[in-house]
Formats: C-alpha cells, sequence, structure tokens
C-alpha cells in the first residue's frame, strides 16, 4: 500500500437477514465517507447492488476479485461468495448465518495478510451463526483464536471505556472463570491498549466487584475478598494506577467512572447495562490485546426492523472512525517506542569529512 494512501477498512456484511447490510451501505453511500478512508466490504456485488436498489441508495459498488486492486475513492466489493442469497427479512435462516461467516473469514484473512489495515464487523447473529467450522459465541472469542494474543472484549464510547473480565459464558459460570491469573491477564491487556491505542501514558483502571456490595467483607460471597482485592493490591504494588474491586451499583450511579480511563467489570451484563445506557448508539466493541484493530458497533442483528430501512448508523460510522483513530494511534505508538539505536541508525550521517 503506498503511504499517502487513505486507511483501508476491511468490512464484514454481518447476518443477511439482519441489518447488517443496511448499516454498512447506508454509512459509505456518504461520500464524505470515502475522504477518511476506503472501505472494503466482503460480501457479493450482485446482492449489494440488489440490497441498495431496496433501499433506495445511490452509489457506486466497485467489484474486486484481487484485493490488489482496491480503489480510493470508491466502495469496493470483494466477492466473498459466489452463490445467489436473496434476503429474507429478519428470519433466523442458517443459509444466511454461514455466508456472514464466510464474510468474516475472508475479511479476517485479509487483515492477517495486511491486505487491509483493519476490521469493521457487523452483527452476526450468534446461534445461527453455529456450524462444525464456527463454535464460537462471538466475534471476539474467535478472534482471539485466529491472532493469538489476550482478546479482551473493550466498550468505548467518549463517555466511559469498558472492558470485560468474563464476555459470552453463562452468569452462574462467571465467578469460578474470575482467576488472580485471568484479572493480571485482563488488565494487562486494558492498560497497553489505553497507551498504544488511545494514547494515555499512565492509565487508570477501576475494577468492580463480583458480589453485591463487593461481598460486603465476605458476608456476600468470598471471590471479591480472596481473589480480586489481593491481584489488585499486588498490581498497585508494582507501580500500576489500578483499584478496587468497587461495588457496581454504586460506582455507576454516583458517576465514579468518570475518575478513571477504563473501567473493568467481572462479567457480560455488570459492565454492559451501564454502558449501553449511558453510550447507546455511539458505542462501540473493540476487540484489544491483539496484533490486529477489529471494532464493530454496539447492537445487534435487529431483526425486527430488518428490511424497514430504520436502521440507525451511528454506532456503525462510530465503529469505523474508532478503527481510523486506534489504527493512526498504533503507528505513533511504534514511533516513539522503537529502540533509540534503531531509530539513529536509520538517520543518515552528517559528519564531517577529515581530509
Amino acid at each position: 500500500m503506498a503511504i499517502n494512501n487513505p486507511i483501508i477498512i476491511g468490512i464484514s456484511v454481518g447476518d443477511l437477514n439482519g441489518i447488517g447490510p443496511e448499516i454498512v451501505l447506508k454509512s459509505f453511500a456518504d461520500p464524505r465517507m470515502l475522504e477518511f478512508c476506503t472501505p472494503v466490504i466482503f460480501a457479493n456485488i450482485k446482492f449489494l447492488t440488489w440490497y441498495k436498489k431496496e433501499l433506495g441508495l445511490e452509489c457506486h459498488l466497485n467489484a474486486l476479485s484481487d484485493l490488489s486492486q482496491v480503489n480510493h475513492g470508491k466502495i469496493n466489493v470483494f466477492n466473498a461468495w459466489s452463490e445467489t442469497f436473496e434476503a429474507q427479512y429478519g428470519k433466523v435462516d442458517p443459509k444466511a448465518g454461514f455466508l456472514a461467516i464466510t464474510s468474516l473469514k475472508k475479511a479476517v484473512n485479509a487483515l492477517k495478510n495486511k491486505k487491509i489495515d483493519a476490521l469493521v464487523t457487523a452483527p452476526i447473529d450468534k446461534k445461527n451463526s453455529q456450524s462444525e467450522e464456527f463454535k464460537f459465541p462471538g466475534h471476539t472469542d474467535y478472534l482471539a483464536q485466529e491472532f493469538g494474543g489476550s482478546a479482551l472484549m473493550f466498550m468505548v464510547s467518549e463517555e466511559v471505556r469498558v472492558g470485560l473480565l468474563t464476555d459470552h459464558v453463562p452468569v452462574k459460570d462467571a465467578p469460578a472463570a474470575i482467576t488472580k491469573d485471568l484479572i493480571r491477564q485482563k488488565a494487562v491487556a486494558m492498560m497497553v491498549s489505553l497507551t498504544q491505542d488511545f494514547g494515555i501514558t499512565r492509565p487508570k483502571i477501576a475494577v468492580l466487584g463480583v458480589n453485591p456490595h463487593s461481598g460486603d467483607q465476605g458476608v456476600i460471597g468470598s471471590e471479591d475478598q480472596d481473589t480480586m482485592a489481593p491481584t489488585i493490591n499486588a498490581m498497585r504494588e508494582e507501580g500500576s494506577l489500578i483499584y478496587g474491586p468497587y461495588p457496581a451499583d454504586g460506582f455507576f450511579g454516583s458517576g465514579q467512572y468518570k475518575h478513571f480511563d477504563a473501567v473493568l467489570a467481572a462479567y457480560h451484563d455488570q459492565g454492559l447495562i451501564p454502558f449501553k445506557t449511558l453510550s447507546f448508539g455511539a458505542g462501540v466493541n473493540f476487540t484489544a490485546g491483539l496484533n490486529a484493530v477489529r471494532t464493530s458497533p454496539d447492537h445487534g442483528t435487529a431483526f425486527d426492523i430488518a428490511g424497514k430501512n430504520q436502521a440507525n448508523i451511528s454506532s456503525f460510522k462510530e465503529a469505523v472512525f474508532t478503527a481510523l483513530n486506534i489504527v493512526r494511534h498504533r503507528k505513533m505508538h511504534r514511533k516513539l517506542t522503537q529502540a533509540p539505536l534503531e531509530i539513529s541508525a536509520k538517520r543518515p550521517s552528517h559528519k564531517k569529512k577529515h581530509h
């Protein structure tokens, strides 16, 4: 890719019977979006051409058979599959789920091979997408397998940032899954992300307790006292600005979250209910902890409004802009953290010649 070219954003189209194709096409039908980045949608040109007519959109789609032929200033569509598909809005259809995962896999492969700079995923239906080849509760777990590293589900907005110790696991299994190693692993992933992805030099993190009132000193469960507090204290003694465990209700209710750069919640709903209450429509799901950038909107497939031309594109556009900002932050962070000897070795020598 040429240095001056816009950042290339790959997009997996999501469940074809949900609002994924709608929010993707509506977002990039705005020509101003093409000034910020170059989109590559992993789908099928015939399907998206039909879909844009359904929405009444005036936009040109540029078909690709080779990712080296990406056209800047255009909405590129890489043909991830060749078979025909007719959308049945709002219907749970295994074929729609299969094609959604086909789109995702092709996009992830392009990200691995550096054909795209970042990935934005439209929503999939978790049950509909399951197969022998894809047995994951969501994007985060699949990306963790594909890229390695310690994947952290990190919900971000201008208002608040919330990461999860446990994401798509049943509530009854969450306490047993929260070990000292897991707390340390997720907290470190969050600190690294805040530094390299958001430009925060000394991030300050709050950890929420597992039990009501953070266990009330062991009266309501022992996890906070026996597992969380010792790990948090040990990390703080090592120099990290990490505090807790805090009771989740009072923490958000009092606005205490505003004093921290990010919050690490114990389980899915503990973190996502306040996050979506504060940021719905402007929030973004970012998979931190990987050597690749992936974001997505903070909503699901919305089968109830699919095909009605009513989907709000705000969160998807925020996901695109967040991905762009993270790519830029990572490039800057790499430059700033290069070893001094490595930098000086690249500089041309200006020593005077002695005659």
